[in-house]
Order: structure tokens, then sequence, then C-alpha cells
């Protein structure tokens, strides 16, 4: 049959691609397609690696429209698109292990300045070694939130959901699914035993829930040294004054000393970073904290100050810097740091001396910008221009573009950071957040003083885990440039 083509002729959005800088036509019904395709031929960081993304990929428009057509559902022909230049296509061996998309642009933007849909309950997913059946323990709770309003703390263990034991098959279904209420079953743990016990919990998730990413910040004292404690789950730029506050109470209360909690810390937001990162280190801003490496389309375009990103002496909204001037830090970080939480500790690391005490970090060293389909925007979103974008797409995506690299000029690291001190956390005793007798913190007071409140770090019960509710947020580990990309495109 005939292809009947769409009337909307697509503009030119790049200056140095090849056949495809020529304006195809397509039907109305691959409208999301096309924007995919598009901003993916343009942005995307393995662009010249992806045979579906190449800019001599299609001669005539009748092989683009085939192409357009091929996926009809846009979540699959987006991961194809990116995926098709791995072995193995969408897996966790993949290049792109980090790049999705949203249905609805405003879902995601939401979720950048930290307002989702959740029950409040923090917890990561784990397992005895050669068992299918899982168990989720509480990391910690959102405070205002529904799970906040239950009896369950950090530490305990659940091994069940709706009556349902947890497996690998159906842990996404029973606590990921449609349903925004469920029964969670409690279990006791003992040893390496962990045994059900009568106990139920009921949650639900509710809209809007906003999540302050520091959970604790507070001010130790041992041996006459002062330490500040900061525990921050998540690098959101709506929370960036009351992060520079937290660290102006430090400075009032002495804080000689700093121990960072990213242990459960997905990423987020670059600036965020940057500007955490001064405020450990200091606010000189001729010293350049990371430079962004774009796909050979991109790079050329940019101007050296679109490129580099400095020290910060000033919040966005002008707030001067509270800096502790350290020479020192420590970084409590695991499997669960990932992105911003490396970023920083990548981009201090020619500064000063970057103590990590934990396990191996995710190994998540590239960046992503939002896109939607606004195409005189090159199709990137920029708050206040909702108004531009097609009201007969609301997709939006989140490619990887590029990679962050720190003043030395190093960036791999996709196996993750290795510690110092290798700690992981103990199942059995997870201990009170801040706390100078919880494991990792009390175990970072040793690397300061010398001395510690807890003696014996033996793991009776190490984490074995499989999965945590952070990964199933709509930004997962994501890490976001939420600078302006101006591209002066001809």
């Amino acid at each position: 049959m005939k292809k009947i083509l769409g009337l909307l002729l697509m503009a030119v959005i790049l200056s140095c691609s090849d056949k495809d800088d020529d304006a195809f036509t397509y039907p109305k019904e691959t409208t999301v397609q096309n924007f995919m395709w598009q901003g993916l031929n343009q942005w995307y960081f393995w662009q010249a690696d992806a045979p579906n993304l190449g800019d001599d990929r299609f001669t005539t428009n009748e092989d683009y429209v085939t192409y357009l057509e091929k996926y009809p559902d846009p979540e699959e022909f987006f991961y194809q698109t990116c995926y098709e230049h791995s072995n193995i296509v969408g897996s966790s061996t993949a290049i792109d292990r980090f790049s999705f998309v949203e249905d609805d642009y405003k879902t995601l933007v939401n979720a950048l300045e930290g307002v989702t849909k959740s029950n409040g309950l923090e917890y990561g997913l784990a397992r005895n070694e050669g068992s299918t059946n899982l168990f989720g323990y509480v990391r910690y709770i959102i405070p205002n939130s529904n799970a906040s309003t239950k009896d369950i703390a950090r530490g305990e263990i659940f091994t069940r959901v709706n009556g349902t034991q947890l497996t690998d098959a159906n842990y996404v279904d029973l606590l990921f699914g449609s349903s925004d209420t469920y029964t969670l079953g409690m279990a006791d743990i003992s040893g390496t035993v962990v045994t059900d016990n009568d106990k139920e919990v009921i949650l639900t998730k509710e809209e809007g829930l906003q999540e302050n990413p520091i959970l604790v910040a507070k001010t130790v004292e041992v041996n006459g040294t002062k330490i500040a404690y900061l525990m921050y789950n998540g690098f959101t730029s709506g929370y960036n004054e009351q992060l520079n506050t937290a660290f102006g109470q430090f400075r009032t209360e002495g804080a000689t000393e700093l121990v960072v909690d990213l242990r459960y810390n997905p990423g987020g937001s670059v600036n965020s970073s940057r500007l955490l990162a001064s405020m450990i280190y200091g606010t000189n801003t001729d010293e350049l904290y990371v430079r962004q490496r774009w796909n050979d389309k991109i790079q050329g375009l940019l101007k050296k100050e679109q490129l580099e990103d400095y020290f910060a002496n000033k919040t966005d909204k002008g707030t001067n810097l509270n800096s502790l001037n350290l020479n020192t830090v420590y970084v409590l970080a695991t499997g669960s740091s990932a992105s911003a939480s490396e970023l920083v500790m990548n981009g201090l690391a020619p500064y000063l001396d970057v103590v990590h005490i934990g396990e191996t970090t995710r190994g998540k060293n590239e960046f992503s910008v939002t896109m939607v389909d606004d195409i005189d925007n090159d199709y990137i979103y920029r708050a206040g221009r909702e108004n531009k974008i097609n009201p007969g797409n609301l997709w939006a995506m989140q490619p990887l573009m590029g990679r962050n690299e720190n003043s030395a000029g190093f960036s791999d690291y996709t196996s993750g950071l290795a510690p110092d001190v290798v700690l992981k956390e103990d199942l059995s005793n997870l201990g009170i957040l801040g706390d100078i007798n919880e494991p990792l913190f009390a175990r970072a007071i040793q690397e300061i003083t010398g001395v510690s409140a807890k003696r014996d770090f033996t793991v009776k019960m190490p984490v074995n885990e499989v999965s945590n509710s952070k990964m199933f947020t709509v930004l997962k580990d994501n890490m976001y440039l939420d600078k302006p990309v101006d591209i002066p495109f001809q």
C-alpha cells in the first residue's frame, strides 16, 4: 500500500549533517518517533556509533518513514534506536545503561525538582546467596510522607507484599505495579537468617511528595574534633539554598572535618554537585571543577565557557556560599552512589584528599539533558517555553549527551570509583544515620581521629543488593545538565 505522508515539513535542525539535512516528511502517527530520531541524531553521545542514527542512514523519504513505523511503541523505538549499536540490546552490559524516556514531560520535570508520587519508604532489595527469594530492608523514611505516619523504621525487614513472598520474578509487579496501596509483611533478622513475623504495614503512594535531600545535617565532637555530618540523598536544584544553610550551620558550629554521606544518592543536578563541591573545597571561581565532552557534532560548536564549570562563590539566587575550605573530605559511598555523587568525588580529586569509605560506586560518568518536542529550541527543554512544546506530543527524552571530566582530564570510571576503605553495610546492624555508632560513620570517625565509638567493624550480614526503590523513580540514577545549552545552528 502506498504510504500516506503527512503534510508537516520537518525543520532543519542540523548544521553539520549530510543527507538527513534534507527535510523529510512523516505521517502524523509517527510524530513522536520523528522527534526522538531527530533529537538523538543531533545530541546523542554515541550518535556516530549507532547505525540507525547515521547522518546518511536514509537515502529516501520512504526509507525514513519505514524506519519510523518499524516500532509503533515510542518507548521501544527509543531504546532500539539508542541501543542497537551495542551487541546486547538493552542489557546492563550495553554501552548506554542510562538513557530513558517518559510519556509526559511534566512528570519528568517535577521529578527533577524532587516532586514525585511516593509512599516515602526508601529501601533496598536483597537476597541470601543462592536464593531467588528477596527481602527488603528499610534505608530511611522521607519526612512528611505516608510512611512517616506508619510503624516502620530504618533497619526493618520485609519479605512479603499482600501476602506473597517477594522473588526475582515478581518484585517489580508487587512493589512497582499499578496499585498505589500495598501491605508489607515484616520479618525478623538474626545473624544471616530472615524469619517472617506477624507484623504488617499498609502503605499508599501519594502525589506531590517533595523530598528534601538533606536528611541529616549535624556536627558531632569526638576527642575534641568537631566533625560535620551531611546525609545527602539527591542532587536536587530546588534545595541548593538549604544546602548552603546547612554548611553555614557547620561553620557556626566550628566544624573542621566533614563526612558527606552519599551511600543512597543516585545523582541529579550537575550544578548542585558544583555547589556542594564548592562548599567543601572553596569558592575560587578561577579553578575548574569539570569539563563537558559532547559528541563530535556538538563539541566544536560550543564555546569554552559553555564546556567548562568552575567552582562557585554564590548560589543561583546570589547568596554567598558557605565553604569549609577543606584539604580532606570523607565520603561514604556504595554501589547505590551514582552520577552526580561520583562527579563530586571525581571533580574534587585534583584539589583535595577524597577518602572514600564504603563500596565501589555505580559507575555513571555521563550526563543528560531533558528533551521535548520544541523544534525551535533544538528540542531542549526550557522552563517558560511550555507553550512552545508540540501539544500533540508530550513525550520527553533523557538521553546521554556527554561525559564530565575533572580538571585533570579524568572521566573513565564506568566501572565505578573504588573505596579507600572497604566496608559494606550490615543488615543485622544498619544503625541510626548520623549517630557516631552507625558503622560507616564510625569508620569515618576512626579515620579522622584514630578513635572510634565502635571498635568492631565485622559485617555479619553484608547487603547482597538486587535493586532499590530509587531505581524505580522517574530519574533513577540520572545526572542532568541544568545550564543553558545555546548553539548557533545555521
